[in-house]
């Protein structure tokens, strides 16, 4: 084999396959027209010029379609950072938000390294519902302002761009419907001069590359302890969505991606993107659902060419861009949020078969993040909802059952389930210390020793059996509960 045919074997085979390339290239392409006036929104937040927001998502895409674990995913500057950082901007000006962006980075690859992916694992699916449900309503509400109080012609021209999305591929799903409704639109409004909201009207465009440097702060440990809080929230809330995005990027494509990687990823495109003077950001939900769900894209090729084409579109085509109506970009965006939403999930058959402990806790997700604009409170909110609903359900799992044996006369009890903060609490009530037999034998068999708690439970039932001159005898400890057990007992209550 020659040695051009070894390095073509070991090509992907989305590199050898045409219709890979087109589908790729396009949902870039679609992409990068929809990050424009969100980059530049998200700039408005932050406090910062448009062209900060802009560089932010050109380094952050093109960093992370090397670096991250999840492919196709679209990462670039987004709300969530705009709203943490904001603060220290405005207090401390921009160099000490890029010194943060660049701390961010390393607090989040540190974060990587120790393991902090494998806390998905504890996000039940009712808080991934509540998660995707309330990213849809955010959507559309990011989209409402720019329907208030606009020019007539902008609500016929975005019903014709939904109708253009819905119907353009039952005729043809080889350039994506996003994309011909926003160049359609375009055409019209500019051939027929209407006066309509535009992206140039969102703010200036930059008209050259980004250049590395580093922030204009004094490097002292009072310029650390400055950014610091900035830094880690950032971080948190940073890797929160975009482990969250991954996650539902794997549900949609059923395929496996590394948290791991995608943890590291995320803080190698920030420090970039902070040595560049960008603002920072993470994983962009709303435009990784057109990459994937709309576009069609599944590779590292889309998410480059959505960083590389935003700058050629600002920098090489900024005139033509700054044409392109708000109301296309609206309607494209409408129509994510419909795709995006779980409709089955509120659908009155499924609502009749959830249990309602789990309706609680997607409709409290929706709730908090709705309420605070902010995905990553609504699930650690719902998470928690998640555990204590589910920590009240097998509290009342743990049964006692009592029986005298006839041989012995001793009483036998049996403990059946999982003990531990929840279940234990009521254990001690469930026993008849006045007037059963001198011997009692507690059979844990059937049950599970957790925690503390639970053994001094246990503890506390043979202290009040002794205080009344009976003894009482542990049997059936499995290997785990002898084990906490044995090293926990008559050291919590002061027993024995």
């Amino acid at each position: 084999m020659s040695p051009a045919a070894r390095l073509r074997a070991l090509e992907p085979d989305w590199l050898r396959d045409p219709k890979v390339w087109r589908t790729e290239v396009l949902g870039g392409l679609v992409v990068a027209l929809a990050l424009i006036p969100e980059a530049i929104s998200f700039s408005i937040i932050a406090g910062v010029d448009p062209a900060i927001g802009l560089f932010a998502s050109f380094t952050m895409a093109v960093t992370i379609a090397v670096v991250g674990g999840r492919p196709a995913m679209i990462s670039a500057a987004t709300g969530a950072v705009a709203l943490v950082i904001a603060p220290l901007n405005r207090d401390h000006g921009f160099g000490h938000l890029v010194a943060a962006v660049i701390l961010a980075g390393v607090f989040q690859i540190l974060l990587g390294a120790l393991g902090v992916a494998k806390l998905m694992r504890f996000v039940p699916r009712s808080v991934m519902v509540g998660f995707v449900n309330s990213l849809a309503i955010l959507i559309f509400m990011a989209q409402v302002p720019e329907m208030r109080d606009s020019p007539w012609p902008v609500y016929p021209l975005m019903a014709a761009g939904l109708a253009l999305m819905v119907f353009f591929p039952k005729v043809t799903t080889v350039i994506p419907a996003p994309l011909v409704s926003i160049v359609i639109l375009t055409v019209i409004t500019v051939a027929a001069g209407i006066a309509v909201p535009t992206v140039g009207d969102t703010g200036k465009l930059p008209s050259s590359l980004p250049v590395p440097g580093l922030p204009d702060v004094p490097f002292t440990l009072d310029t650390l302890t400055t950014v610091a809080p900035y830094a880690l929230a950032m971080a948190l809330v940073g890797l929160m969505e975009s482990l969250m995005t991954a996650k539902l990027v794997d549900d949609i494509t059923d395929t496996h991606s590394s948290k791991t990687r995608e943890s590291i990823g995320q803080g190698v495109a920030n420090i970039v993107t902070g040595f560049f003077g960008g603002m920072g950001g993470c994983a962009m939900i709303g435009q990784t659902m057109i990459n994937v769900r709309v576009s069609g894209a599944r590779t590292r090729l889309s998410t480059f060419l959505a960083g590389a084409f935003l700058m050629v579109l600002c920098i090489v085509f900024g005139p033509i861009v700054s044409d392109i109506p708000m109301a296309a970009l609206v309607a494209v965006m409408v129509m994510v949020s419909v795709a995006t939403f779980d409709w089955h999930s509120i659908a009155p058959r499924t609502l009749k078969r959830m249990p309602a402990g789990e309706i609680t806790v997607m409709v409290v997700t929706v709730a908090c993040v709705v309420a605070t604009h902010n995905l990553a409170i609504g699930v650690v909110v719902g998470s928690i909802t998640a555990m204590v609903v589910f920590a009240k359900r097998v509290a009342h799992l743990a049964e006692v059952t009592a029986v005298t044996d006839p041989d012995s006369g001793a009483v036998v009890y049996r403990v059946t389930g999982e003990l531990f903060f929840a279940s234990s609490n009521d254990l001690v009530g469930r026993f008849d210390y006045a007037t059963d037999a001198d011997k009692v034998v507690i059979d844990l068999s059937a049950a599970h020793v957790w925690d503390a708690s639970s053994v001094a439970a246990l503890d506390a039932i043979e202290t009040k059996y002794a205080q009344r001159g009976k003894t009482v005898e542990i049997i059936g400890l499995n290997e785990p509960s002898a084990r906490i057990h044995e090293s926990l007992s008559g050291e919590l209550t002061g027993s024995h």
